[in-house]
C-alpha cells in the first residue's frame, strides 16, 4: 500500500510560479510511475504530467508543455511539479497519483491504471 500527500498549493497571480510536492510512503519498494492530474469546478479530472519510475521519460498534456516540469527524487520518495507562467485556467485541485510499472502508451494519460491517489492541493491563479 502506498500513501501520497500533496503540498505546495496556494494563491498566485497570473504569470507566477508554484512548486507542488508529492511525498510517498508505505509500499515504495517497487517500480512506480508518478502522475499529476487536476480538477476544476464542474469539470472532470484531467491529466497534467507523468514521469516513469527512473525519471527518464516524461509526459505532458499540451496545455502545460513548456510551462510545467515534472521531476522526482527517488531517494526522498518525492515527486514534484514545477509550474511557471501560470494562467487563470490552471486553477484547480491538483492530485498526485502512482501507477505500478510497466505502463504502456496512452495509459500514462488516463486515470485508469493509477492505483494510488493523494487528497489534492488547491492551486488558484488570479488575473
Amino acid at each position: 500500500q502506498v500513501q501520497l500527500l500533496e503540498s505546495g498549493g496556494g494563491l498566485v497571480q497570473a504569470g507566477g510560479s508554484l512548486r507542488l510536492s508529492c511525498a510517498a510512503s508505505g509500499g515504495t519498494g517497487g517500480s512506480y510511475g508518478m502522475g499529476w492530474f487536476r480538477q476544476a469546478p464542474g469539470k472532470e479530472r484531467e491529466f497534467v504530467a507523468a514521469i516513469n519510475w527512473n525519471g527518464i521519460s516524461t509526459y505532458y498534456t499540451d496545455s502545460v508543455k513548456g510551462r510545467f516540469t515534472i521531476s522526482r527524487d527517488n531517494a526522498k520518495n518525492t515527486a514534484y511539479l514545477q509550474m511557471t507562467r501560470l494562467k487563470p485556467e490552471d486553477t484547480a485541485v491538483y492530485y498526485c497519483a502512482a501507477a505500478r510499472e510497466p505502463m504502456y502508451g496512452n495509459a500514462w494519460y488516463r486515470k485508469l491504471g493509477y492505483e494510488y491517489w493523494g487528497q489534492g492541493t488547491q492551486v488558484t491563479v488570479s488575473s
